[in-house]
């Protein structure tokens, strides 16, 4: 069996497979970040050592690399020889020859036996993806199994909490949810007896704080070459509905080419972009929109700490600038959260399309956009106004002008004949007035901490 196990740095991978196979593998190797062919195959010459093969000598190639693991799994007398190899892509150095030597080995040796089973790993997820779930070579449909291993949501967050004794209500939860998104390794460095802010001072602010250079170590992790990523997600980050690939080129001063595209994909592919159909339109209309959370932060807040105040993020609270990021941050936790939401709404068995729409300003005409819309089949158009507020949300006329503005607008320029309702995502629910009847449905975030 061939598995294939991918995810963003420290969504938890090498932990899952370990705890599955209690530590016990036949052989387990982890590839060097940044090293060369040459000391990636002297650490497979140490793990070979530790795992049996006392004399292993310096492998010269790959395809010897993987000779002195047959004979690993040959004098292993287990029923079935788990073979896990982690952070797959860094052992992929330029002209090594790592690829062919793999698809020598499955496809010329393991593949024909049924007591092995070889499972690889990585961060890079556009690099899996690429070289083994859609390789055009000998790996082609090798893979049985694939598994996306995707962040926390909301719930499962607060289950870890709970386990961990952390003692945060609901406000709080969603709050670190919107700093790290759904990450495991983040949540448990939390400690208990702190309160979130001190947390965050702790992690990210403190200069000795464990998660202080993540940004750096995170898309290092993920790109052999990371600096045209950041300036993509860093231009993308300056938006906030996002940006088509026209805008996203002009703001950035990027080339109109493959490689513009293979990057987009890649950060599609690893969770920190979606992108989104924009309502109404093609898909060369298509909109990019960091959605990263910790991405997020790291640009509103950690990259502005210039000065390097170990307490920034507690005298940030209650800033105007604070209040501008909640709103944000709220929004793309709700759009990781579609799912709670469809629940919600009692429309989670309705085939239905997550959408946004937007219009750009012009001389005579201020932009508009939304955010979420749901386009469902069954005649119906949800347009999601996501409001993230202390107390219950209140509509006044200005913001009801604004709403009513937004859907006029939208019937106009798409021609929907469908009906159009407006549901409000509300942190706190709503303020009952004369405008909160606007709304068809109000969810709260209690829903999107439902599984």
């Amino acid at each position: 069996m061939f598995v294939a196990l991918y995810g963003r740095r420290r969504v938890g991978k090498t932990y899952l497979i370990r705890e599955t196979f209690n530590n016990s593998f036949t052989f387990y190797h982890t590839g060097l970040a940044k090293s060369p062919m040459k000391k990636q195959l002297a650490a497979w010459r140490l793990s070979l050592r530790e795992y049996g093969l006392k004399k292993a000598s310096l492998p010269r190639t790959w395809l010897d690399a993987f000779e002195a693991l047959k004979e690993i799994i040959r004098q292993s007398s287990e029923s079935k020889k788990v073979v896990f190899v982690d952070e797959l892509p860094w052992m992929d150095t330029q002209r090594s020859g790592f690829i062919p030597a793999l698809e020598n080995f499955w496809n010329g040796w393991a593949s024909a036996r049924k007591d092995v089973v070889l499972i690889v790993c990585g961060s890079a997820t556009s690099w899996i993806i690429k070289k083994i779930l859609k390789n055009k070579g000998g790996l082609h449909n090798r893979v049985n199994t694939k598994i996306h291993l995707q962040p926390f949501t909301l719930n499962e967050c607060e289950r870890y909490a709970t386990h961990r004794k952390l003692g945060m209500n609901r406000r709080q939860l969603m709050e670190c949810y919107m700093i790290m998104g759904g990450i495991p390794y983040y949540w448990s460095k939390l400690e208990r007896g702190l309160s979130l802010a001190q947390n965050i001072d702790n992690l990210f602010f403190n200069p000795d704080g464990e998660l202080h250079d993540e940004f750096d170590a995170l898309y290092a992790s993920l790109f052999k070459n990371p600096d045209p990523y950041i300036t993509v997600v860093q231009t993308l980050g300056s938006k906030r509905v996002g940006m088509t690939r026209d805008e996203l080129i002009s703001e950035a001063h990027l080339q109109d080419n493959g490689r513009l595209s293979e990057m987009l994909q890649d950060l599609e592919a690893c969770g920190f972009v979606r992108k989104y159909t924009n309502f109404g339109l093609k898909t060369k209309s298509a909109i990019f929109q960091l959605i990263d959370s910790y991405t997020l932060f790291y640009y509103r807040f950690i990259q502005q700490n210039t000065g390097g105040d170990e307490f920034f993020w507690s005298r940030q609270m209650g800033s105007p600038t604070y209040y501008n990021w909640c709103g944000l941050a709220f929004e793309r936790v709700c759009l990781l959260h579609v799912t709670q939401i469809k629940k919600a709404l009692s429309i989670f068995g309705t085939i239905s399309r997550v959408c946004s729409w937007y219009q750009p300003s012009i001389p005579e005409r201020k932009g508009a956009q939304i955010d979420l819309l749901i386009d469902r089949d069954d005649n119906v158009i949800d347009i999601c106004e996501m409001k993230y507020t202390k107390e219950p949300y209140e509509m006044t006329s200005e913001e009801e002008l604004k709403v009513q503005n937004r859907r006029s607008r939208l019937v106009a320029a798409t021609g929907t004949d469908k009906a159009v309702h407006l549901i409000l995502v509300s942190a706190n629910g709503v303020k009952q007035n004369s405008y909160s009847n606007e709304f068809q449905a109000v969810i709260t975030s209690e829903a999107l901490f439902e599984s």
